[in-house]
């Protein structure tokens, strides 16, 4: 079956209008019309959210299987005990295990890894052992949870602040360690990545 006559079908299934849709997918009714008469192939993040208005797989909605659910949709990562700077992903050994995540709240389109917590700097919200999921990006907002390479060292958890005057503080969460800002005269930063998930084991 065609992606536009499944996506037809799902929404008919769900009681939704195109207008629904379209406010949903947050495009126009004649872009839905499109998808739907396969005239327009939807880009990669409205097809994206078409995964998580009708809770099915990407596999589902291209015609790939005729199962709905996400079981069978999962990406595998490594958890690794550290990552050191300036080697790349694939080439690092230290790995410690690894974890399953679900389509349904990770994008095939985008990188993902393991690392488990060490030390307690970022106490009480992060406990040593805990694996946290980290999105492969070198970009973040501010104020969000990032694994950061600072001084060419392994990488390190912290929660990164963006300052006014265009330097950058790395902040712990245990008030037992002080922050520590960087700006244009110091070694830079280097944000491997943010963190998604915290996966603890009681």
């Amino acid at each position: 079956m065609k992606l536009g006559n499944r996506l037809r079908q799902l929404r008919i299934d769900s009681n939704k209008t195109q207008s629904d849709i379209a406010k949903l997918l947050n495009v126009s009714v004649g872009a839905v019309s499109s998808y739907e008469r396969n005239e327009r192939f939807p880009l990669p993040d409205v097809l994206e959210r078409y995964t998580d208005i009708f809770g099915v797989s990407y596999d589902y909605l291209l015609g790939k299987t005729n199962t709905k659910s996400y079981a069978e949709d999962k990406i595998t990562v490594n958890v690794y005990g550290r990552v050191p700077a300036g080697i790349p992903i694939e080439a690092i050994e230290d790995i410690e295990d690894t974890e399953e995540l679900s389509l349904k709240d990770y994008s095939p389109n985008k990188d993902y890894l393991g690392l488990i917590v060490d030390g307690d700097s970022m106490y009480p919200k992060y406990l040593k052992g805990d694996t946290i999921i980290v999105e492969v990006t070198p970009q973040c907002e501010n104020g969000e949870d990032c694994v950061v390479y600072v001084n060419g060292y392994d990488a390190t958890l912290k929660t990164v602040i963006k300052n006014d005057d265009g330097t950058i503080t790395l902040q712990p969460i245990n008030p037992s360690y002080p922050p520590t800002t960087y700006g244009p005269d110091d070694e830079p930063i280097k944000i491997l990545g943010k963190v998604k998930e915290i996966r603890r084991k009681i």
